[in-house]
């Protein structure tokens, strides 16, 4: 039988997404491995490989179309033997499912089927399913509804709600005749039971917060000229998290003026010694180095929040904010503290130009415990960053100025100083640990040689 490609979750975050390109047309024999398409997902565009080999009998889904729903079939695979003309047929092929003898076997539901429509997600999102027909609801007493297969798939074709039918198989088992000889309901009701979902619900609110709706918005500017921007999946999901940050992270502040004049003298000894190896560190490599150096030294604030619990990391595994277009990331660099400066800077240097491409892997993007956001190279002197769940702490790194200060000895001279802000998550780390944090970090920057030992 003919199986439908379904369109894949490409990262943790990704609902729908915009198949960019197809490279693969109709007819063409495509192994196991193969690229198929290119996708956008809500961070990057990605290669979707192809599971199964086979030729592909029907291409559903066009090039640039947006929106597409993860789990939505968009093309069709034949295998060996079989025709596109078998393609419209598979539809109804299951339909002997309702015609089939009852046996015993058969009036009860079998563990099975709910066992095969809880990995139905799973399958999906490896790429390709073996069928169409959604997994079963559930009533509003969180009790499954028993459905066929081919029910569950002409219900969710004439968009039908399967808790408002009443089955009339075996031990009330919907089938197909239930569901052809039900009234479909009229789209905007179907949406608005989509919109009243908790899933649908807790979206709207995080990319649409409490405020004047759009239309609202729209009068309060009618006869000046303006132009809607759409939002794209990076956007929406940026919308989504930051709001989420906002709304449920106690964040605390704690700000410090860092001394930076032995770290440029530092940096530039060592840029000279490195010349050759075309090697240029940045202060944001002493940046980076520093924070993970300090998450070592205070163990206790290198953790997340994980709803009902925290967990404390061994590794430094930290973010870094990367600026693009419509959006940003935050590359992660695992075992930050095990690396060398030169290291950091090659790997930053490469997460950046692949963040800015927007090719970047799930896996290099997720995770870490601190993130590091740095607007000094944009005249920034101080700001407080959000903190991007579910890390514990980030870090906002303002410009090097030259500012007059007292020393030690009471003498007023020049220095370069750096403003940092640690935006702090209180669930995770209290004030005193986020100061011993913060202090460790400002040590390391202020006796950059110590980071060598």
């Amino acid at each position: 039988m003919p199986t439908e490609i379904l369109m894949p979750a490409l990262s943790p975050t990704m609902e729908e997404g915009t198949l960019a390109k197809w490279l693969v047309k109709e007819g063409d024999t495509v192994n196991s491995g193969d690229i198929l398409a290119e996708i956008e997902t809500d961070k990057a565009t990605m290669e979707f490989e192809a599971v199964d080999e086979g030729t592909i009998g029907k291409i559903l889904i066009e090039d640039g179309t947006e929106g597409v729903k993860v789990n939505t079939p968009i093309a069709v695979l034949l295998e060996e033997g079989e025709s596109a003309d078998e393609i419209d047929s598979t539809s109804s092929a299951p339909a002997a499912e309702d015609k089939a003898p009852e046996t015993e076997e058969t009036k009860a539901p079998k563990e099975d089927d709910a066992k095969a429509a809880a990995a139905t997600p799973a399958a999906a999102s490896a790429g390709a399913g073996g069928s169409a027909a959604p997994a079963a609801p559930q009533g509003s007493d969180g009790k499954r509804i028993f459905a066929t297969p081919l029910a569950r798939r002409i219900a969710a074709d004439k968009g039908l709600d399967l808790t408002q039918i009443e089955g009339s198989g075996p031990h009330g088992r919907i089938v197909k005749a239930d569901v052809e000889n039900a009234t479909a309901k009229p789209a905007e009701k179907a949406a608005s039971a989509t919109a009243d979902t908790p899933a649908a619900k807790k979206a709207d609110a995080a990319v649409m917060p409490a405020g004047p709706s759009a239309e609202q918005v729209i009068k309060m500017y009618d006869g000046r000229e303006f132009e809607e921007v759409k939002l794209d999946g990076m956007r929406k999901t940026v919308a989504a998290r930051l709001t989420e940050a906002k709304q449920t992270i106690p964040h605390f502040y704690l700000r410090r003026d860092i001394k930076l004049d032995a770290l440029l003298k530092f940096r530039s000894q060592l840029n000279k010694q490195l010349e050759g190896r075309g090697v240029k560190l940045s202060v944001n490599d002493f940046i980076i180095k520093a924070c993970a150096l300090a998450l070592q030294s205070v163990p206790d604030a290198n953790a997340v929040w994980a709803g009902d619990r925290m967990l404390k990391l061994k590794p430094s595994d930290v973010a870094v904010a990367v600026a693009v277009d419509g959006g940003l990331f935050t590359p992660v660099l695992k075992d930050a503290d095990m690396k060398s400066l030169s290291a950091l800077s090659s790997e930053m240097k490469d997460l950046a130009t692949r963040a800015r491409d927007r090719k970047l892997a799930p896996h290099e993007y997720v995770g870490g415990s601190f993130a590091i956001s740095n607007l000094g190279m944009f005249g920034i002197d101080n700001f407080d960053a959000v903190i991007n769940p579910p890390h514990g702490a980030i870090l906002a790194v303002g410009s090097g100025v030259k500012k007059p200060v007292v020393g030690d000895d009471g003498e007023l001279s020049v220095a370069t100083v750096m403003s940092v802000t640690l935006s702090v998550d209180h669930r995770v780390i209290d004030g005193a640990l986020g100061a011993e944090l913060l202090k460790a970090i400002v040590e390391n920057l202020e006796n950059p040689m110590v980071m060598l030992a």
